[in-house]
């Protein structure tokens, strides 16, 4: 399994993930991660998530971070833990925007690792100006979050 590099919908579906994810981020569990209890710590799925959304917004031209791109901040976060995950365990992180209003949206995410799904999170994302203003989604974005990944407008 290649790490760090965008998987897309055949790539998911060849290895059994299901719609609607449409897009991944494939990567291995490292020590660091592990807690106490010997399993993946729960701060690390957090991590995960925005290491693909920062590569989601990159390849899907949301965002390129520069000094005149839309600030994309986290209004609200949230992880379901479905199965644990130990040390030097692949995992792929799958992302889509489920829908969207006028300056913010919904991401939904999945981890999968050894054929199923071993959590799912959220995240509300608003669009702020560089001066740190609501902004309006740009339509342009608007069709590829409808075009890629079917989220809806609400």
């Amino acid at each position: 399994m290649q790490y760090h590099t965008p998987l897309k919908t055949e790539d998911l579906r060849a290895l059994h993930i299901p719609e609607p994810w449409t897009f991944g981020l494939a990567d291995r569990t490292r020590f660091g991660e592990i807690d106490a209890l010997n399993h993946i710590n729960h701060t690390a799925y957090l991590r995960w998530f925005e290491a693909f959304r920062i590569r989601y917004f990159s390849e899907y031209g949301i965002s390129d971070y520069g000094p005149s791109a839309p600030r994309l901040v986290l209004r609200q976060v949230g992880v379901d833990y479905l199965a644990e995950m130990g040390l030097n365990q692949d995992y792929i992180v799958t992302g889509r925007t489920a829908n969207f209003r006028n300056t913010s949206f919904r991401m939904d995410y999945a981890v999968w690792s050894e054929g199923r799904c071993t959590s799912t999170g959220y995240a509300i994302i608003v669009m702020l100006t560089q001066a740190g203003e609501k902004m309006p989604i740009p339509q342009a974005t608007r069709d590829v979050m409808m075009n890629r990944d079917g989220a809806e407008q609400l």
